[in-house]
Parts: C-alpha cells; sequence; structure tokens
C-alpha cells in the first residue's frame, strides 16, 4: 500500500464525520448518533473488501465502506415506476446490489444504464450484468457522460453517490440535470444514511419526500424520492 494511502485522513459535515487513520476507519452519523469502526480486513477480494479498498483510495469519490444491503437496494428500486417510459440511469453502482435488485424488480437489461467513476467496477458490472449498459464517467455531469447513451426522457434516476461528503451546491447542480432528463413525475431516487435530505430543497419547487429508516442497512439509512413541482 502507497504512502499517500496510510496518510490520516478526516472529513466533516452536519451528519456526517469521516476519518481514517492507520489501521481504522470510522464513520460517526448524527442524527439518532450512530458510530462504528472498521479495521482494515485481511480477508478474500469479495465486495465488502472491493469497498473498503476503494473507500480507501478515495473517500470522498466511493463514499460508502460497503455495498447496499438487500432491504435498501429493495427499497430503492420499488421507488421505480416501471409503467414510465424511458431509460432507468443508475449512478455510482460500485459491485451492483441495487442494479441487481432494478432487475429483480422488472427493470429490462437493455432499460438500464450505469454510470460509475471507478474502472474496477465498471469491469465487474460489464461481467455481472450483460446486456446492461456500463458507462465509465462522472455521475455528477450526468448529462454530458450520456451523451449519446440514453435517447427522451428518463423513466428514473437511481443513485447511490455519496452525496453527504459534497458541498449543497453539488448536489442541487446534480439534483437539477437529474430532474431535467426525467419524465413527468419520473423520480430522482437517493439513499443517506444521515437524518434530513441530502439535497436542500427549502423554498424550492421540488416534491421530495423521505422513507422509514432501514435498520438493517450498514449503517441505517432512509431513501429520498424527488419529483419536480
Amino acid at each position: 500500500m502507497s504512502a499517500n494511502r496510510e496518510k490520516p485522513f478526516r472529513f466533516e459535515k452536519a451528519d456526517i464525520t469521516v476519518s481514517r487513520t492507520k489501521d481504522e476507519f470510522r464513520v460517526q452519523l448524527r442524527g439518532p448518533v450512530i458510530d462504528f469502526k472498521l479495521k482494515k480486513p485481511d480477508i478474500k477480494l469479495d465486495d465488502d473488501t472491493r469497498f473498503i479498498l476503494s473507500w480507501l483510495n478515495s473517500p470522498l469519490k466511493t463514499g460508502a465502506v460497503s455495498p447496499s444491503g438487500k432491504d435498501l437496494a429493495r427499497a430503492m428500486a420499488e421507488a421505480v415506476d416501471l409503467a414510465i417510459p424511458g431509460d432507468v440511469v443508475e449512478l455510482g453502482p460500485g459491485t451492483g446490489p441495487v442494479t441487481e435488485a432494478l432487475l429483480a424488480h422488472g427493470v429490462a437489461p437493455e432499460r438500464l444504464v450505469l454510470i460509475e467513476y471507478n474502472p474496477d467496477f465498471c469491469k465487474l458490472l460489464r461481467e455481472r450484468f450483460p446486456g446492461v449498459r456500463v458507462v465509465e464517467g462522472d455521475a455528477y455531469r450526468m448529462s454530458k457522460t450520456l451523451a449519446g447513451v440514453t435517447a427522451g426522457p428518463l423513466c428514473a434516476v437511481v443513485s447511490s453517490l455519496p452525496l453527504m461528503t459534497r458541498p449543497d451546491p453539488d448536489c442541487i447542480a446534480l439534483l437539477d440535470d437529474a430532474l431535467a432528463m426525467l419524465s413527468r413525475n419520473g423520480p430522482f431516487v437517493q439513499f443517506t444514511y444521515g437524518p434530513t435530505s441530502p439535497v436542500p430543497v427549502k423554498g424550492r419547487t421540488i416534491r421530495a419526500r423521505g422513507g422509514k429508516r432501514i435498520w438493517k442497512n450498514l449503517p441505517p439509512a432512509r431513501v429520498w424520492t424527488y419529483r419536480a413541482g
């Protein structure tokens, strides 16, 4: 492991503190307060390990230290209305737990487009989900990344991006970009570990709805949906 990866790291935002020392990862959430630690793993390269190693390399880009649990992935997939025409775009699929849930929900592979920044995850996704379009690129510049890939308004945008680690203007710009590409009543779906909306919506003509906290997920999470007002 390079010396750069061993350097201590700490990031703070209103709802979360993420830190890394030589031998430990730590995530502290406020809201109810949730505080947990992860020791560096010495196990086979499964999906959990891939996430931890990716987070170690780039904490602000990977965001999560483990893949979304099945209950969280299912809740995100169920927010997609298959009757709305157009493609379904997934942002930050990682190793594919939400992708799997979307396919199980009934999204046809040819309707599903994944935007993933990590090239190793892109390779894994192409192997796991044949027929699904995988685009290696920046999900925070979604419309530019999808230029020439999708046509017409989208059915839904499902995001696992770590919005709590991004400045509010970045989160607002992402949501605006997504809503501009969505069909009428098409949702932008986002999960968060925090107690409040991961995108500021006060004073804006956006319909935002937070679901129940999913306590089985590690850490516990909520699914938020956003629609144009």
